[in-house]
């Protein structure tokens, strides 16, 4: 699959979460456009990790990101810090609210839609 691919459907799930985000009251979110690189990166893993196993549930996308952000020192705390490394979904998927957990499902419908209308993925 093609670093284009991945990244076009990294984009679109991004967005979308930014959009379902700021829906829900959270305007912190910015565009893909303005996002740091890591973050970027981080959306692409979660598109590479479902191409690579389009049966993964909702939760693999979270279990993914967590594992990255533990690794990189982040911990949870009731505001996200960029700075503190803090972030109120470093937690299990279980734990999180049901309009996080959407966030999840969103991303994963997102992504695996791309790519099966792309012909990377079949059901």
């Amino acid at each position: 699959m093609s670093n284009d691919v991945i990244r076009t459907a990294a984009r679109a799930a991004h967005e979308a979460n930014r959009v379902w985000c700021a829906f829900s009251g959270d305007h912190s979110q910015v565009s893909w456009d303005d996002a740091p690189e890591w973050q970027r990166r981080s959306a692409m893993t979660g598109v590479q990790l479902l191409a690579s196993d389009p049966d993964l549930g909702d939760d693999a996308t979270h279990n993914s990101w967590l594992a990255e952000k533990v690794a990189e020192g982040w911990v949870y705390g009731p505001v996200k810090d960029v700075v503190a490394k803090t972030h109120p979904c470093v937690v299990p998927f279980s734990a999180l609210p049901p309009h996080q957990q959407f966030k999840d499902t969103l991303f994963r419908t997102v992504v695996l839609s791309i790519l099966k209308g792309m012909n990377y993925v079949h059901d």
